[in-house]
């Protein structure tokens, strides 16, 4: 993956989820965890770790599955020179019925069967500076959407990055199924590295493995 550090902001079955990961030594990464004594939402958490957070940083939401270029991504942020950049990733509407354009006169000007709607959406990853914690409320459950509308309304300027390749959002049963076999058969198309050389979390390690880590990322 290139990452080095993982900060996992928690609140429900944080003792499950340490016990899993428990440090990263096992997967070559450093991992530290900051509970939440109530849901903070997307970024609310941020404040609790503001002390540990570099000048540029990824966060990741923790129920998406894609093969994105984190570092690609941090590297497109820092030279966009914007404080928040939103990975992008487009998702086709299937309309199930026939669809109508009316105009001013309430006459029928053109009519689409079942169309497919592209749409650009939030794919759950982004980078930001440091900065952006002057616009995060401490303390209170904050949202990225919250954030985002808060920019605009502001005129802050907020960069996307737009990822073609693979995206799954695992907000389902069904979801988690599918998100275990495409992980399954594409182990390394999505750790970056070849999964023989890592090891299963709470065994012994004999050795580490790295995927040209990218100096200063903290996630």
């Amino acid at each position: 993956l290139g990452l080095k550090r993982l900060i996992f902001a928690t609140n429900y079955r944080d003792g499950l989820l340490r016990s899993y990961f428990g440090t990263g030594q096992t997967l070559g990464v450093d991992i530290s965890y900051c509970k939440e004594n109530r849901p903070m939402g997307t970024v609310g958490p941020l404040h609790l770790v503001a002390d540990q957070l570099p000048q540029s940083f990824l966060v990741m939401n923790g129920d998406i599955l894609t093969d994105l270029n984190y570092r690609t991504l941090l590297e497109n942020h820092k030279q966009s020179g914007q404080l928040l950049t939103l990975g992008t990733y487009e998702r086709r509407l299937q309309i199930g019925d026939g669809v109508l354009d009316i105009d001013g006169v309430g006459c029928v000007s053109a009519f689409r069967e079942k169309p497919t709607i592209p749409l650009t959406i939030s794919l759950g990853a982004y980078a930001m500076d440091r900065a952006i914690l002057d616009l995060i409320p401490e303390g209170l459950p904050f949202g990225m959407d919250e954030l985002v509308l808060s920019m605009l309304e502001r005129n802050l300027p907020v960069n996307t990055f737009h990822h073609d390749g693979m995206w799954l959002d695992i907000g389902t049963p069904g979801d988690l199924e599918r998100a275990n076999e495409l992980f399954s058969s594409r182990r390394k198309s999505f750790l970056g590295i070849d999964p023989a050389t890592l090891l299963a979390p709470n065994d012994t390690p004999q050795s580490t493995a790295s995927a040209n880590p990218t100096e200063g990322v903290c996630v």
